[in-house]
């Protein structure tokens, strides 16, 4: 799996990263693959009664995503420092968590710890957000309260900033003439460099036990849909812009208008979902 990059400083509260608006999160995130989802709820076949811990879930994708495909899920935690994506995963599995049970915990995602008495995770899973982490200690908690069998799923497919395309390159140089060449890491500085790959990470846990699963995603952006997504990213947020926001989203939608083709911008990616268990679990 590619390195993830390492944020200079980890952010008190990712207020700071993404800032308070989720309704951005929620509608322009794009979500995990079919595929992907099919893998995660098959980790759980032969498990009686299922239980996800979902870190940094931000608006509840993967939970979202799961309980139509695994619909023997008992119990979900969700973990986020922001309480506003919280409030909105709370909000979006209502309708649709059935009799599952969900707790949500406001805090940094080593400091978890279990609400529901005989509820030991069977599936931890992290998407788009392990890097943001104290991975070790991540880790290290995820050992303590986890079920024996249970698997570790770190999953991510890069971001714009990182995607090589025509369009994407002129993008992130417009970005750069706003805000510095190095990468913004939200309010509280810039991407320090590389740091240890999640292969790596999870070799040093006691979920040495990884497989390595990609899926070629292919995505059709529009314009307007890429500036509601660069509002949900930490390179990119509007409070980076100051009072420039609203002059750099009309020169952004310039430049996507002209690299777009019909209208649209193709980004052709790979969602990558490393499955980790300790030694000896279940293949």
């Amino acid at each position: 799996m590619t390195r993830p990059d390492q944020p200079a400083a980890a952010a008190a509260s990712d207020d700071d990263l993404f800032g308070s608006e989720t309704a951005d999160y929620a509608r322009y995130r794009p979500g995990l693959p079919d595929a992907a989802v099919r893998l995660l709820a098959a980790t759980q076949h032969g498990v009686p009664d299922p239980v996800l811990l979902d870190l940094g879930t931000g608006t509840g994708q993967v939970p979202r995503a799961l309980l139509p495909v695994l619909r023997r899920l008992v119990h979900i935690d969700l973990v986020d420092v922001n309480q506003h994506m919280l409030e909105t995963a709370l909000a979006i599995l209502g309708p649709v968590r059935g009799s599952c049970t969900v707790n949500a915990f406001s805090g940094e995602a080593h400091t978890f710890t279990p609400t529901a008495p005989g509820r030991a995770p069977t599936l931890i899973t992290c998407s788009r957000s392990f890097h943001w982490m104290s991975r070790a200690e991540v880790l290290n908690m995820a050992d303590r309260v986890a079920a024996p069998n249970a698997v570790v799923a770190i999953m991510g497919d890069g971001s714009l900033w990182t995607h090589e395309a025509d369009w994407t390159a002129a993008l992130r140089g417009l970005i750069q003439t706003y805000l510095g060449n190095d990468r913004r890491a939200g309010t509280r500085g810039t991407y320090a460099g590389r740091g240890r790959s999640y292969d790596e990470e999870l070799a040093d846990s006691a979920f040495s036990d990884v497989a390595e699963h990609r899926f070629p995603v292919a995505r059709a952006w529009r314009p307007e849909d890429v500036l509601g997504y660069l509002r949900t990213t930490s390179f990119a947020g509007p409070g980076l812009f100051a009072d420039r926001h609203h002059e750099f989203e009309a020169e952004a939608l310039r430049l996507l208008q002209g690299h777009a083709r019909g209208g649209v911008l193709k980004e052709d990616a790979e969602f990558t979902v490393l499955l980790a268990r300790r030694p000896g679990g279940d293949a």
